[in-house]
């Protein structure tokens, strides 16, 4: 029998041959041998087991500002899952769950979706699960594919958001509510899982596929600067405000300088701080015969540098209430320090910091001549005889790169017990939760699960010039075992060639179960041994409205939640950490603090 589709609500069969999503049979052979590999799930969740409560949450920061914002999830209690003699669920509940999405794409994507619906039909037969196409517009256009076996078979442990496809739309106004209450409505959905993230790497812990993926590609152009000998490579690596990827990437390939923004910050370095301390790495190197070299550079460094923090600040109020005339009237509102900051950067540097912001708030193009300040100095030090070495410079940026290769073991397995035990956590019924899949660092059989409160991970950050509600960043800790490792090495590294070249994922052998950090020989990667954060990596949000009826859609109870205000689902989130993907679901502060209403 041919597999058909649902496809807006209209049965359409599939005729062999025909493309509507991937076709396994073109797959290489690695690929065709990832679909059918076994993922081991939990015990916790392989067994019978319950759902227990804890004690009453709080904020990260600001918490009578949250609770305003979040009157009926805020101080929701947390939840784990234990082992019992049998199962607490109803096992004859059919639901309908949609899910979506959103933002960039992650490792383990796929293996979300595939987890929850292989709960659906492990625990909850006959359940139905609507992939909303193309992101959040897919919900507010009701552009919908029902999910089954066939379909989802060729993405299982894929990279990619291609199953349903991404996007980075936002659900805000108050029509746009309507749309997807309306589709809630249509569909007769018992909840909805989002798989998208917050935009600043909210957590210490990165899915190792990133730290996979970039170790290799820096292993690669180290052994490229040592072969020719002539270059020094400035890598900036994805992570937006956070520099987790760039720390764990200097521990698994031992650069000669790696800058962590958040040490940056702490120390209250300057831009000329920065910029000396590499060209006195750079110089020392020249005079023992080395003139190339590898640097790694975060993604958001000059964010972390007070004085840029400063003035990035002061110009996101201009830009967010001002006109910036090409007369420059608009400099007379920066402060003295600021203007001269902003005065001394190149062209270049001037018209990134004036582009009009994304939608989280932050600088839309990194800086990109990241060698241009070293440059500089390095020849005013040889004109005056401090050093006489020859330099040139190449920039990289390793991102895109990284976001859609086969997710490794540990991303497979990982992302599908979180998919797994948010259809448990749905299938239950809490609200406002962040279920988390912890002790990674044990085989999967001995992974907890339970549930954190999403408002005790939020904060409220000021956006284009308005406070608005976020989840708080986790930065990189620099009393933390990850960040004292790599400080007690960099010395060493920086004038010793000790580079490493991880080489690329491996699904066999010995390094295939865990991302094996150089600097801690036989253990997985320090990220998840050494962080207190590790139990958090990927989060699932829930939501429900307990006072839902046959007949009345209770809209006060989700007036302030994040998706289908008015409407009777609960919602669930299912956020990738990873740098790259947008928090448009965390937006909806306007609409607190106009009183908008979907009663009607």
């Amino acid at each position: 029998m041919s597999p058909s589709l649902v496809v807006n609500g209209d049965l359409v069969p599939v005729k062999s041959g025909a493309v509507t999503g991937r076709v396994a049979s073109v797959y290489s052979e690695v690929q065709a041998s990832r679909i059918d590999h076994a993922l081991p799930l939990p015990s916790v969740l392989r067994n019978p087991f319950k759902i227990v409560e804890g004690p009453r949450s709080s904020a990260a920061g600001n918490p009578d500002e949250i609770a305003k914002l979040f009157p009926y999830v805020f101080g929701q209690p947390s939840a784990m899952l234990l082992p019992n003699d049998t199962d607490s669920l109803k096992q004859d509940q059919k639901l309908k769950i949609g899910v979506v999405l959103s933002g960039g794409q992650a490792p383990g994507g796929h293996n979300v979706i595939s987890g929850i619906f292989d709960y659906l039909q492990d625990r909850t037969k006959g359940s139905i699960l609507y992939g909303f196409r193309g992101g959040p517009a897919g919900i507010m256009k009701c552009k919908y594919i029902e999910l089954t076996p066939d379909y989802i078979y060729p993405y299982r442990n894929q990279g990619g958001f291609d199953m349903i496809c991404s996007g980075r739309d936002k659900i805000e106004t108050p029509e746009q509510f309507k749309q997807a209450e309306e589709t809630a409505k249509k569909l007769d959905l018992d909840g909805l899982v989002v798989i998208g993230g917050d935009d600043s790497n909210t957590n210490a812990c990165l899915l190792a596929e990133n730290f996979r993926i970039y170790a290799e590609m820096i292993g690669n152009v180290m052994i490229d600067a040592r072969s020719t000998g002539k270059y020094y490579h400035f890598v900036r690596l994805m992570g937006r405000a956070a520099s987790h990827i760039t720390l764990e990437c200097a521990l698994q390939t031992h650069p000669n300088v790696t800058i962590i923004g958040e040490e940056v910050a702490a120390k209250k370095q300057t831009l000329k701080n920065v910029t000396d301390y590499i060209v006195d790495v750079i110089s020392k190197r020249a005079e023992i015969g080395f003139n190339y070299g590898v640097i790694l550079i975060p993604e958001g460094l000059i964010d972390f540098i007070p004085e840029v923090q400063q003035l990035i600040a002061e110009l996101n109020e201009i830009l967010a209430h001002d006109v910036v005339d090409e007369g420059g009237v608009w400099k007379k509102k920066l402060t003295s320090q600021s203007l001269q900051l902003f005065d001394f950067l190149p062209e270049a540097i001037q018209e990134q910091l004036m582009l009009e912001r994304d939608p989280h708030g932050n600088v839309q193009k990194q800086r990109k001549c990241l060698f241009k300040w070293p440059e500089t100095e390095l020849e005013k030090r040889k004109q005056e005889g401090a050093y006489k070495g020859q330099f040139k410079g190449q920039s990289h940026f390793f991102g895109y790169e990284g976001r859609c290769g086969l997710p490794t073991n540990f991303d497979a397995s990982y992302c599908y017990a979180l998919g797994y035990a948010a259809g448990a956590l749905l299938h239950d019924g809490k609200t406002g939760l962040i279920s988390s899949v912890g002790n990674l660092g044990a085989p999967v059989d001995q992974w907890t699960v339970g549930g954190t409160a999403l408002t005790s991970l939020m904060d409220v950050e000021r956006r284009h010039g308005k406070f608005k509600p976020v989840i708080k960043k986790a930065m990189v800790e620099l009393d933390g075992a990850p960040f004292m490792k790599f400080s007690s090495l960099r010395d060493e590294w920086a004038l010793k060639n000790h580079y490493i070249s991880p080489g690329p994922i491996q699904f066999i052998g010995a390094t295939a179960y865990c991302c094996q950090s150089h600097s801690t020989p036989g253990t997985c990667c320090p990220i998840l041994n050494m962080t207190k954060y590790s139990y958090t990596e990927m989060e699932v949000q829930i939501y429900k409205n307990k006072t839902r009826t046959s007949s009345n859609v209770g809209v006060d109870i989700l007036r302030v939640y994040f998706l289908f205000l008015g409407s009777h689902v609960r919602i669930l989130m299912l956020y990738l950490f990873v740098p790259f993907l947008d928090d448009h679901l965390c937006d909806i502060s306007s609409l607190h603090e106009s009183g908008t209403s979907l009663d009607s």
